[in-house]
C-alpha cells in the first residue's frame, strides 16, 4: 500500500527518557550473542527457518541454504517483497547478523553482483564470515560496525536492506542519515521493522529490555514514514503487517502495545 492508503491509527508518541547507546548496543550484543552461539536457545521471538517460513520467504532459496545460515535469523517481515532486487546490484545488509538475509540477496543478485553486511557484535560475524567461506562467496563480506556509522563508502549501493534492526537504534535520525549516504542516487531502501499499534508510555520507554524485545524502539507506521522523509527519501512505501510474535514466548508483550512486522521502501532522489 503507499503512504495515503495506510491503515494503521497514527499514535502520538509522549517524548520518551532517552536511553544511553551505549548501554542499549551493550545489552543488544548480549542478547544476539546468545542467538548467534545457541540459536536453539529460549528467545522471545521466533527464529531460524520457521520464521523464514512465517514470513514468506521463497522456500527454495532458504532450502538451499545450510543450517548455519538460517538458524540464527531473527527477522520481523520480509525486506524483499515489495521489491525484486537486480542482477549485479550492490546491496547493504544492516544488521546481517547471523548472514541469511545477507545470503538471500547473494544469491537474487548474482556473482556480478555484491553484498556488504555490517553488525557489531563479534560472534555473529564470525558465524556468517564462516558461512560465506563456506558457501564459497567470494561477492559477499560482513564487516564490523554500527548502523549510526557504517563502515561503507558514500554513494556505493544500490539497495540498503534491513531486518528487525531499526528499532534498536537510539539515534534513528542519524541512522537514517547513515543509509541515504551510503546508497546511489535513485538507490532504494528496503526494510523491515516492527510498527506499534500503542504508544509506550514515557515511564517504560527508556527500559532497556523492553527495547531489546523489540518494543520500546519501534515506532508507529507514520512515525517511520516521517523519519524516512526527514531523512530526504521519497516514493515510501508500507507493505502488509504480519503477526511476528503470534506464538512467539513474547506474543503477550507484543499484543500489549499492537505490535507487527512490516516491510517498507523507500528511495534516495536522483
Amino acid at each position: 500500500m503507499t503512504v495515503g492508503d495506510l491503515r494503521r491509527t497514527d499514535v502520538h508518541q509522549h517524548e520518551r527518557p532517552e536511553v544511553d547507546p551505549e548501554a542499549l548496543r551493550a545489552s543488544v550484543r548480549s542478547k544476539y550473542r546468545t542467538v548467534a552461539t545457541d540459536p536453539d536457545g529460549a528467545f522471545h521471538f521466533h527464529t531460524g527457518r520457521p520464521l523464514a517460513a512465517r514470513l514468506g520467504y521463497d522456500a527454495t532459496l532458504v532450502d538451499r541454504l545450510p543450517d548455519r545460515a538460517v538458524e540464527s535469523f531473527a527477522g520481523v517481515a520480509n525486506p524483499f517483497c515489495l521489491r525484486p532486487l537486480g542482477q549485479d546490484d550492490h546491496v547493504v545488509d544492516v544488521g546481517s547478523g547471523g548472514g541469511f538475509d545477507a545470503f538471500v540477496a547473494a544469491h537474487l543478485v548474482g556473482p556480478g553482483g555484491a553484498v556488504v553486511g555490517v553488525d557489531m557484535t563479534p560472534e555473529m560475524l564470525r558465524k556468517s564470515r564462516d558461512t560465506a567461506r563456506l558457501l564459497g562467496h567470494d561477492h559477499v563480506e560482513f564487516r564490523e560496525g554500527i548502523i549510526e556509522d557504517l563502515p561503507v563508502e558514500h554513494g556505493w549501493a544500490d539497495v540498503v536492506i534491513s531486518n528487525g534492526v531499526i528499532n534498536l537504534v537510539a539515534d534513528k535520525r542519524r541512522a537514517f542519515a547513515e543509509i541515504h549516504r551510503v546508497l546511489r542516487p535513485g538507490g532504494r531502501l528496503q526494510f523491515a521493522d516492527i510498527a506499534l499499534g500503542r504508544a509506550v508510555p514515557a515511564e517504560a520507554a527508556c527500559n532497556i529490555d523492553l527495547w531489546t524485545d523489540c518494543i520500546a524502539g519501534g515506532q508507529t507506521v507514520d512515525g517511520w514514514v516521517a523519519l524516512l522523509h526527514a531523512a530526504g527519501f521519497v516514493d515510501v512505501e508500507v507493505g502488509d503487517p504480519v503477526d511476528t510474535f503470534a506464538d512467539a514466548p513474547g506474543e503477550a508483550n507484543a499484543r500489549s502495545y499492537d505490535v507487527h512486522g512490516y516491510p517498507f521502501f523507500a528511495r534516495r532522489p536522483v
